[in-house]
C-alpha cells in the first residue's frame, strides 16, 4: 500500500489567453536568472563591476541551450528521425531535452567570446559563475517534474514519484525521482563550491574545475537509476562513461593548475581596477591640494602678524 509519494503535476503547461507557460521554460529561465545573480555578486566581490556577469551572459546563454540541445538530439537521434518521428520536434527545446555536457562546452564558448569583447580573464569568470551554474541546473531540473520525464527505477518509497501520463511509451506507477535526486545534489555542489571558495581562495578556474568534478559524481550514480532510453557502451549508459571522462579532467586541471598558478588573480577586470586607481589618484591630488593651501594659508597667517608685530615696535 502506497503511503505517500510525489505526485506529478496533471500538465506541464498553462495558458495565458493563447499564450503558452510552459513549466519547464520557467524552470530554466529562474534558473539563469539566479546564476547570473549569484555570479554578479560573486564577481563584484573579487574586484569586478557590477553588470559584466551579465553582459558576458548574453553571450554564454544562448550558446549553452543551442549546445544543450545539439547534444541531446544527437545523443537521442531516434528520437527525431528515425521512422514515423518528426525532425521538426529537434527544434522544441520547451519540450525539454537539453545535454548538460553540450550546455556547458558551448556555453564556456560563448562565455570566452565575451571575455574577450570585455578583456577578462575567462578563468576567473568561470570561478565567479559556478555556484550559480550548479543552483542553475537544481532549479532546472524541475523542468522535467512539469514534463513527468527523466525518473528512475520503480520504488515504493515514501519520496517516490507518482508518473501518471502514458505518453511517449510511460508506464504509471511510482519511481525513483532522480530529478529530485540531482536538483538537491546540485544545491549541495554549489555551497561546497562557495565554502572552499573562501577556505582556499581558489582561483584560475579551479572553482569551476570543482564544480564539474563534484557534478560529475552524482551524475553518475543518479545517470545509472534511470530508466529512460539511453545509447549503452559496454553495458553503461553514454552519459555515465562521459561523467566519468569530465570527472578525470577536471581533476587533471586541479592538481596541474594549483602547481602551475597557486592563489587567485589579483586583478579580474582591468577597467575597474584601472578606475579604482584613477578614483584613488584623484583623491589623493585633492589631498595634496588641501594640504598646500593650508601650508600657504599658514604662510599668510605668519607674515600678518609679522607685520603686526613690526607697526607696534
Amino acid at each position: 500500500m502506497e503511503l505517500a509519494f510525489i505526485p506529478s503535476p496533471s500538465r506541464g503547461v498553462l495558458y495565458l489567453g493563447p499564450i503558452p507557460l510552459r513549466g519547464y521554460a520557467f524552470c530554466i529561465i529562474i534558473g539563469v536568472f539566479v546564476a547570473v545573480w549569484l555570479g554578479n555578486k560573486r564577481w563584484i566581490a573579487r574586484g569586478g563591476r557590477a553588470g559584466t556577469v551579465a553582459d558576458i551572459a548574453v553571450w554564454a546563454v544562448p550558446f549553452g541551450l543551442v549546445g544543450g540541445r545539439l547534444y541531446h538530439v544527437i545523443t537521442d537521434y531516434e528520437l527525431y528521425f528515425s521512422e514515423g518521428r518528426d525532425w521538426v520536434d529537434a527544434f522544441k527545446i520547451w519540450e525539454g531535452g537539453l545535454g548538460i555536457w553540450g550546455a556547458i562546452a558551448l556555453g564556456a564558448l560563448g562565455a570566452w567570446i565575451g571575455c574577450r569583447r570585455r578583456g577578462i580573464p575567462m578563468p576567473a569568470y568561470a570561478d565567479a559563475v559556478a555556484p550559480g551554474i550548479a543552483l542553475a541546473q537544481a532549479i532546472g531540473r524541475w523542468g522535467n517534474w512539469f514534463n513527468q520525464e527523466l525518473y528512475g527505477k520503480p520504488t515504493d518509497l515514501p519520496w517516490a514519484l507518482e508518473i501518471t501520463s502514458s505518453a511517449d511509451g510511460r508506464v504509471p506507477g511510482t519511481y525513483h525521482p532522480t530529478f529530485l535526486y540531482e536538483s538537491l545534489w546540485c544545491i549541495g555542489v554549489a555551497l561546497l563550491v562557495i565554502w572552499a571558495d573562501r577556505r582556499f581562495r581558489l582561483g584560475h578556474g579551479r572553482a569551476f574545475a570543482l564544480y564539474v568534478a563534484a557534478y560529475c559524481t552524482g551524475r553518475a550514480w543518479i545517470e545509472y537509476m534511470r530508466v529512460d532510453d539511453a545509447h549503452h557502451i559496454l553495458g553503461l549508459r553514454l552519459n555515465v562513461w562521459t561523467a566519468m571522462l569530465v570527472f578525470l579532467l577536471a581533476v587533471t586541471y586541479l592538481v596541474v593548475s594549483s602547481k602551475k598558478r597557486p592563489g587567485r588573480e589579483e586583478v579580474v577586470e582591468p577597467a575597474a581596477a584601472d578606475g579604482a586607481a584613477e578614483a584613488d589618484g584623484e583623491a589623493g591630488d585633492e589631498g595634496e591640494d588641501g594640504e598646500a593651501e593650508g601650508k600657504d594659508g599658514d604662510a599668510e597667517d605668519e607674515a600678518k602678524n609679522e607685520a603686526g608685530s613690526a607697526k607696534k615696535t
